[in-house]
C-alpha cells in the first residue's frame, strides 16, 4: 500500500476511534490534526502528538510536563493498539492470533495503569 493510502487510512481510523479533525495543520508535515476525546492533538501523518504553544507563553511546570508525557504514553499505546487490532483481523493463523492477542492484553492493561494513575495526581 502506498505511503498516501496509508495515511489516509489512519486518519480514517483516527475518526472511527472517536477523533475530531481540527482546522489545525501539523507544522512538521501540513497534514491536518486530530483531536482525541483527552484534548491531545496527534498528526496522522508523522505518528506524533503536537503540542500548540503560543507565542510568549513557557513551559511552566512539571505537572504540565507530566501531563503531556502521559499523553504521548496514552496516544502512543492506543496507536500500537490500532496497530495490533488491524493485523488480528488480518490473521488467519490461530497461534499467531493467540500470540497478538496476549500482546493486546498487555497494551490494554498498561493503558489502564496509566489512566488510573494520572486520574490520581
Amino acid at each position: 500500500m502506498s505511503g498516501k493510502n496509508e495515511e489516509i487510512r489512519s486518519m480514517a481510523d483516527l475518526l472511527r476511534s472517536g477523533a475530531k479533525l481540527t482546522d489545525l495543520s501539523c507544522p512538521v508535515c501540513s497534514t491536518p490534526i486530530f483531536k482525541f476525546r483527552s484534548g491531545e492533538l496527534w498528526c496522522a501523518k508523522c505518528q506524533k502528538k503536537v503540542v500548540i504553544v503560543k507565542g510568549g507563553e513557557e513551559e511552566q511546570s512539571f505537572e504540565h510536563a507530566s501531563r503531556l508525557l502521559f499523553g504521548d504514553l496514552e496516544s502512543t499505546l492506543l496507536s500500537k493498539i490500532r496497530e495490533l487490532n488491524e493485523r488480528i483481523s488480518k490473521e488467519g493463523d490461530v497461534d499467531r492470533i493467540l500470540k497478538l492477542g496476549e500482546a493486546l492484553s498487555v497494551l490494554l492493561e498498561n493503558l489502564e495503569r496509566a489512566r488510573k494513575i494520572e486520574r490520581q495526581r
